[in-house]
Protein backbone atom coordinates (compact mmCIF):
# COMPACT_ATOMS: atom_id res chain seq x y z
CA UNK A 1 0.00 0.00 0.00
CA UNK A 2 1.22 3.08 -0.98
CA UNK A 3 -0.51 5.28 1.75
CA UNK A 4 -3.45 5.08 4.02
CA UNK A 5 -4.26 8.45 3.78
CA UNK A 6 -3.68 12.06 4.71
CA UNK A 7 -3.29 12.68 8.59
CA UNK A 8 -6.59 13.69 10.18
CA UNK A 9 -7.91 14.81 6.89
CA UNK A 10 -10.81 13.02 5.72
CA UNK A 11 -11.83 15.00 3.32
CA UNK A 12 -8.11 15.19 1.07
CA UNK A 13 -8.33 11.08 1.91
CA UNK A 14 -11.71 10.99 -0.08
CA UNK A 15 -10.39 13.04 -3.26
CA UNK A 16 -7.42 11.17 -3.46
CA UNK A 17 -8.74 7.77 -3.92
CA UNK A 18 -10.81 6.64 -6.34
CA UNK A 19 -13.61 4.08 -5.67
CA UNK A 20 -11.62 1.26 -6.20
CA UNK A 21 -8.96 2.30 -3.95
CA UNK A 22 -6.50 4.01 -6.69
CA UNK A 23 -4.40 7.05 -5.47
CA UNK A 24 -4.90 9.86 -7.41
CA UNK A 25 -2.31 12.10 -7.50
CA UNK A 26 -3.72 15.35 -9.35
CA UNK A 27 -0.86 15.75 -11.64
CA UNK A 28 -1.91 16.00 -15.60
CA UNK A 29 -0.20 14.40 -18.48
CA UNK A 30 -0.30 14.20 -21.84
CA UNK A 31 1.18 11.56 -24.36
CA UNK A 32 2.71 12.56 -27.80
CA UNK A 33 2.14 11.00 -31.18
CA UNK A 34 4.95 8.56 -30.22
CA UNK A 35 3.68 7.42 -26.75
CA UNK A 36 5.89 9.29 -24.21
CA UNK A 37 3.89 10.65 -21.67
CA UNK A 38 4.97 14.39 -20.03
CA UNK A 39 2.96 15.79 -17.06
CA UNK A 40 2.23 19.15 -17.84
CA UNK A 41 0.48 20.53 -14.48
CA UNK A 42 -1.55 20.13 -11.60
CA UNK A 43 -5.43 19.81 -12.04
CA UNK A 44 -5.81 21.89 -8.85
CA UNK A 45 -3.52 24.75 -10.34
CA UNK A 46 -5.28 24.66 -13.69
CA UNK A 47 -6.79 27.99 -14.68
CA UNK A 48 -10.01 27.86 -15.99
CA UNK A 49 -10.76 31.40 -17.44
CA UNK A 50 -13.94 32.00 -20.42
CA UNK A 51 -14.36 28.36 -20.30
CA UNK A 52 -10.48 27.79 -21.57
CA UNK A 53 -8.34 25.27 -19.38
CA UNK A 54 -5.07 27.12 -19.12
CA UNK A 55 -1.71 25.62 -17.61
CA UNK A 56 0.28 27.75 -15.86
CA UNK A 57 3.43 25.75 -16.07
CA UNK A 58 3.25 26.95 -19.67
CA UNK A 59 3.11 30.61 -18.69
CA UNK A 60 5.92 29.83 -16.04
CA UNK A 61 8.16 28.18 -18.39
CA UNK A 62 8.39 31.29 -20.72
CA UNK A 63 8.45 33.87 -17.91
CA UNK A 64 11.43 32.06 -16.58
CA UNK A 65 13.56 32.08 -19.72
CA UNK A 66 13.14 36.31 -19.55
CA UNK A 67 16.60 37.26 -18.66
CA UNK A 68 15.44 39.80 -16.17
CA UNK A 69 13.43 37.26 -14.28
CA UNK A 70 14.49 35.35 -11.45
CA UNK A 71 11.25 33.69 -10.62
CA UNK A 72 8.06 33.40 -11.48
CA UNK A 73 4.63 31.99 -10.34
CA UNK A 74 1.05 32.07 -12.02
CA UNK A 75 -2.30 31.74 -10.92
CA UNK A 76 -5.91 31.83 -10.99
CA UNK A 77 -7.58 34.33 -9.13
CA UNK A 78 -11.25 34.73 -9.12
CA UNK A 79 -12.76 37.07 -11.86
CA UNK A 80 -16.49 38.51 -12.28
CA UNK A 81 -16.33 38.01 -15.83
CA UNK A 82 -13.79 35.17 -17.14
CA UNK A 83 -14.17 32.84 -14.01
CA UNK A 84 -10.31 32.71 -13.19
CA UNK A 85 -8.12 35.39 -14.28
CA UNK A 86 -4.35 34.59 -15.12
CA UNK A 87 -2.23 36.32 -12.23
CA UNK A 88 1.66 36.51 -12.45
CA UNK A 89 4.09 36.79 -9.45
CA UNK A 90 7.24 37.87 -10.63
CA UNK A 91 10.81 37.89 -8.72
CA UNK A 92 13.50 40.00 -10.81
CA UNK A 93 16.76 39.31 -10.84
CA UNK A 94 19.32 41.29 -8.79
CA UNK A 95 19.87 44.73 -10.52
CA UNK A 96 17.71 44.08 -13.02
CA UNK A 97 14.23 46.15 -13.43
CA UNK A 98 11.21 44.60 -14.47
CA UNK A 99 9.13 46.23 -17.28
CA UNK A 100 5.48 44.25 -17.11
CA UNK A 101 4.52 46.12 -21.03
CA UNK A 102 7.62 44.38 -21.65
CA UNK A 103 6.68 41.06 -19.78
CA UNK A 104 3.20 41.13 -21.73
CA UNK A 105 4.32 41.15 -24.78
CA UNK A 106 7.28 38.75 -24.10
CA UNK A 107 4.80 36.22 -23.25
CA UNK A 108 2.30 36.71 -26.68
CA UNK A 109 5.24 36.61 -28.83
CA UNK A 110 5.47 32.88 -26.99
CA UNK A 111 2.47 31.65 -26.87
CA UNK A 112 -1.71 32.68 -27.60
CA UNK A 113 -2.45 36.07 -26.29
CA UNK A 114 -5.27 34.52 -23.88
CA UNK A 115 -2.11 33.16 -22.12
CA UNK A 116 -1.06 35.96 -21.09
CA UNK A 117 -1.77 37.43 -17.53
CA UNK A 118 -4.31 40.13 -16.92
CA UNK A 119 -2.27 40.79 -14.00
CA UNK A 120 0.85 41.38 -12.35
CA UNK A 121 2.56 41.63 -9.49
CA UNK A 122 6.25 42.21 -9.01
CA UNK A 123 7.20 40.63 -5.67
CA UNK A 124 10.27 40.67 -3.52
CA UNK A 125 10.27 37.04 -3.01
CA UNK A 126 7.78 34.26 -3.33
CA UNK A 127 6.40 32.47 -0.28
CA UNK A 128 7.75 28.39 0.14
CA UNK A 129 7.38 25.75 2.67
CA UNK A 130 10.26 24.33 4.47
CA UNK A 131 11.46 22.12 1.76
CA UNK A 132 11.53 25.65 -0.90
CA UNK A 133 8.39 24.58 -2.73
CA UNK A 134 6.44 27.53 -3.88
CA UNK A 135 3.05 28.19 -1.97
CA UNK A 136 1.13 29.34 -4.96
CA UNK A 137 -1.80 28.56 -2.57
CA UNK A 138 -0.75 31.37 0.00
CA UNK A 139 -0.56 33.64 -2.95
CA UNK A 140 -4.28 33.21 -3.66
CA UNK A 141 -5.44 33.15 -0.45
CA UNK A 142 -3.26 36.08 0.34
CA UNK A 143 -4.20 38.23 -2.86
CA UNK A 144 -8.29 37.54 -1.22
CA UNK A 145 -9.32 40.83 0.40
CA UNK A 146 -11.82 38.62 2.60
CA UNK A 147 -9.12 36.04 3.64
CA UNK A 148 -8.11 36.42 7.37
CA UNK A 149 -4.64 38.46 6.80
CA UNK A 150 -5.51 38.93 3.47
CA UNK A 151 -4.38 42.43 1.84
CA UNK A 152 -6.11 41.99 -1.42
CA UNK A 153 -3.17 42.83 -3.32
CA UNK A 154 0.12 41.09 -2.71
CA UNK A 155 2.42 43.66 -4.47
CA UNK A 156 1.26 46.83 -2.43
CA UNK A 157 3.65 45.45 0.80
CA UNK A 158 6.08 43.86 -1.62
CA UNK A 159 6.51 45.26 -4.65
CA UNK A 160 4.48 47.01 -7.62
CA UNK A 161 1.74 45.79 -8.94
CA UNK A 162 -0.53 45.96 -12.53
CA UNK A 163 -3.50 44.87 -14.04
CA UNK A 164 -3.67 44.82 -17.74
Amino acid sequence: MLMAGYLENPEATREAFTDDGFVTVGDIAVADEEGFISIVDRKKDMIISGGVNIFPREIEEVLARHPHVDEVAVVGLPDEVYGERITAFVVSRENSTLDVAGLEQYVMDSMAKYKTPREWHVVDALPRNASGKILKRNLRDDYQPDSPGGTGDPGASQGQSTTS
